[in-house]
């Protein structure tokens, strides 16, 4: 029996190489995102000087500033193509290799997504923990580090990506039956950035929708995680939120499959 660990490594190789060669456009990614706290950074910075109080909707400017690095780290490791890649892929005909293929298509599409992680972790995940806690360990005074929380807040990332990569596979598989999915991908991504904490804390919004977020899958692709970490999630709290993650993981597993049983008898494909 062929060893399924081998079969799908090699999808995760083409990955990491992947992500080597088109370095450039990795990189100026990872600019844009920096650039883009740092702007955050000052605007929040007026807001709390222009305020009376220390602390805004419980949280101080130290704790913002971890937030937006936070956030945004978080954003690239959980972010997927998986969505865009499915659609491109049903759009132009080729998910007939795929399909031709004793391969399962979203093992494939997974394993090929964590080589560009590995990158990332290695290259942009680790220095900017170490900016964090750098940081951290300045303003404050002391040493905040916390191996439990960190170990919680690694297996809470691991949880979002595969939320993330199985929410927008659901999404992909929308194609079947759209055949183009450019403009509803652009739509979905800023939606989800805003209700999963992506543009503001879920904190700052009404009473009685964060509530709804936080029960949501929306809340567990990056506010769960950025809140383990910085420690606003403790004890059951951090306990239901991560049993919550995995609650919405295995829905969305099982989502995609259906979708798929239905989805792949209607494919058409354009121009072929």
């Amino acid at each position: 029996m062929k060893n399924p660990f081998k079969t799908y490594s090699a999808f995760t190789k083409a990955g990491i190489q992947d992500a080597i060669a088109y370095r450039a456009n990795f990189l100026g990614f990872f600019i844009g995102e920096i650039f883009y706290c740092f702007v955050m950074f000052f605007i929040w910075k007026a807001v709390f000087n222009s305020s009376n109080s220390p602390t805004f909707m419980g949280f101080s400017m130290i704790d913002m500033t971890l937030y937006l690095f936070l956030t945004n780290i978080t954003v690239f490791l959980t972010d997927t193509d998986s969505s865009y890649a499915i659609g491109e892929e049903i759009r132009d005909g080729s998910i007939s290799m795929r399909l031709i293929k004793p391969i399962k298509i979203d093992l494939s599409l997974l394993f090929f997504e964590l080589g560009n992680k590995i990158i990332i972790i290695s290259m942009v995940f680790i220095p900017i923990i170490l900016g964090i806690e750098t940081y951290r360990t300045i303003a404050t005074g002391g040493i905040a580090f916390d191996i439990v929380q960190f170990l919680f807040f690694i297996l809470s990332i691991v949880l979002s990506y595969l939320l993330s990569f199985y929410l927008n596979l659901a999404f992909g598989y929308l194609a079947f039956f759209l055949m183009n999915l450019w403009g509803f991908n652009m739509l979905k991504g800023a939606i989800l950035r805003f209700l999963s904490g992506g543009a503001i804390p879920i904190a700052f919004l009404p009473i009685w929708l964060q509530g709804t977020l936080k029960i949501m899958p929306f809340a567990s692709l990056n506010y769960t995680p950025v809140m383990i970490y910085m420690g606003k999630y403790t004890g059951t709290d951090l306990i239901y939120y991560i049993g919550l993650q995995f609650v919405w993981v295995i829905a969305f597993i099982l989502l995609c499959k259906f979708i798929w049983h239905l989805a792949a008898k209607h494919l058409c494909v354009q121009g072929g």
